[in-house]
């Protein structure tokens, strides 16, 4: 999962992709259930804690899906243990290329906004910093507050978000993307405002073997706007790229 969210953001994939995949999320350490961890954290020891829970679960290896920073996590994830990986779904994210990884003007107002205004400016802002207008103006209020909970129920404390902050400001995988050969699919939301979808550009032109999934009125938020598009995509990705019998519903939080 992405910067400040806990695992249980994925329900919208877990719960259907559940019902023939064998699903795991967690929680990054200091989020929800997990332990609190470092101050400082880097992707690669990120990386190193979604391994050992590939280990607890004796999974030799599986489907590997990173939405923001969860994508750069998966990114090093590959970069270490490219045999673990049966596939790669990269979604909304980027390759820490410096300056052109920056939010848009509006996206940084709206995650500072949210970052520092506390709880009810956080409750304002996450919204049109995930979702399109458009699509705020469509969606049922009821459905929206109830994904919002989810996301904003628990919030971390502060000590793991400015850890995380660490990791995203050092994240640095593009000049060693070339060596990462997993079959990878790329979610490019064409109206994200934290990550630009260039950076997905950026992504499809170094990785060797990855094709690029578009929904270009979806914002940062995609994997809750597109969740039947996308699970539909996840589901036909896997199963191209399955060699044995699909591992993806447990639930099991990070350790140190």
């Amino acid at each position: 999962m992405g910067f400040g969210m806990p695992g249980d953001v994925w329900t919208p994939q877990t719960d259907d992709l559940q019902k023939d995949h064998e699903c795991c999320y967690y929680d990054h350490l200091g989020v929800g259930d997990s332990d609190r961890g470092l101050l400082f954290r880097t992707m690669p020891a990120m990386a190193e804690d979604a391994l050992r829970i590939l280990d607890g679960l004796g999974w030799d290896s599986a489907h590997v899906v990173g939405v923001s920073m969860g994508g750069m996590i998966a990114q090093e994830l590959a970069l270490r243990s490219q045999e673990r990986c049966q596939s790669l779904t990269l979604i909304a994210t980027h390759g820490g290329a410096p300056i052109a990884s920056w939010p848009t003007p509006k996206g940084m107002r709206l995650f500072l906004k949210g970052l520092f205004g506390g709880p009810n400016a956080r409750r304002r802002s996450l919204p049109r910093l995930l979702y399109p207008d458009a699509f705020l103006r469509s969606i049922d209020r009821d459905l929206l507050r109830e994904h919002m909970s989810v996301r904003l129920g628990r919030p971390p404390a502060f000590r793991t978000v400015v850890g995380q902050l660490s990791a995203v400001w050092r994240h640095s995988t593009e000049p060693r993307l070339w060596q990462i050969l997993t079959p990878t699919l790329l979610v490019r939301p064409g109206k994200d405002i934290l990550i630009r979808p260039s950076q997905t550009d950026r992504l499809a032109a170094r990785l060797p073997n990855a094709r690029v999934l578009r929904f270009d009125d979806a914002g940062h938020g995609v994997t809750f706007q597109k969740a039947a598009e996308l699970n539909a995509a996840l589901r036909d990705h896997f199963a191209a790229h399955a060699p044995r019998p699909q591992q993806m519903g447990l639930r099991v939080d990070a350790t140190p």
